[in-house]
């Protein structure tokens, strides 16, 4: 098999299994480990898959610029939106993370809900200027052009001093093995800092994040309250996310009544 078309294989397998094991597949082909790795290099320098030890998964859509994203996935983050939104009480503090899901979600909150809405996207603050009872803390520091929110030091000290009831938390990636994931360092470790600050983490995570990773890690799996997604529940990463005993928040049309009333009990 030529190089070439080894790499066509190692892109179809990416998108039909959701990840490539190196040792695996280099015992399949009947070729050396080493070759496959070099594949992979150079499919991760081309953009077009995330590496990890062993092998690789797919890349997520989500790394786009922001302007390319908001026109992705419209109506599955309108979706999210709405069930976020949801869970949002009155009086309660909620930190509301950057990106466009965040922003969705930002649009989707009743003019007349009364809570406080703690954010460091200039974007999601400048959303909530025509509601009257939502009292808006915007966080300042450096901004992060890719996802319009503000990191860095000044940020993250900022961030200490907050105490919510939810975190709606935004990632480019959600992935059994690799966990949380987004693009940029910093960024990610603002993430962490307003995890902390919050009692629930939830994630906010439209279908192109789902199975995708990214090389920073956010947040182990574990450390939330749920994934709320628009993926449908026979996804394969959707049905590994439940035996990892994650809970799922299904809003896709696929989901039955019952199946998303018990992923939120």
């Amino acid at each position: 098999m030529l190089a070439a078309q080894r790499r066509d294989l190692l892109m179809e397998r990416l998108k039909t299994d959701g990840r490539i094991v190196a040792k695996d597949l280099a015992a399949e082909l009947g070729v050396s480990e080493d070759s496959i790795r070099r594949d992979l290099r150079e499919l991760a320098d081309a953009g077009l898959c995330q590496r990890v030890y062993g092998g690789a998964l797919p890349i997520s859509p989500a790394t786009a610029d922001y302007a390319t994203r908001m026109a992705v996935s419209v109506a599955g983050k309108e979706r999210i939106a709405k069930r976020a939104a949801a869970l949002i009480r009155l009086g309660s503090t909620v930190v509301l993370d950057g990106g466009t899901t965040a922003l969705a979600l930002a649009k989707a909150l009743p003019v007349d809900l009364e809570a406080t809405i703690v954010t460091h996207s200039p974007t999601v603050a400048a959303a909530l200027v025509t509601h009257p009872k939502v009292e808006v803390f915007l966080i300042g520091g450096r901004l992060f052009k890719h996802s319009a929110v503000t990191c860095g030091a000044a940020a993250a000290e900022a961030a200490m001093s907050i105490n919510a009831d939810l975190f709606f938390l935004g990632v480019t990636g959600v992935h059994p093995e690799t966990g949380l994931t987004t693009g940029d360092s910093d960024e990610a470790a603002m993430k962490r800092t307003l995890a902390k600050r919050a009692a629930d983490t939830y994630v906010l995570a439209s279908s192109e994040k789902i199975g995708a990773a990214s090389p920073f890690t956010v947040l182990p799996l574990s450390d939330v309250a749920g994934v709320i997604t628009d993926a449908a529940p026979d996804e394969p990463t959707v049905r590994e996310l439940g035996k990892l005993g994650v809970s799922v928040l299904g809003v896709s049309p696929s989901w039955p009544a019952r199946e998303a009333a018990a992923n939120d009990a």
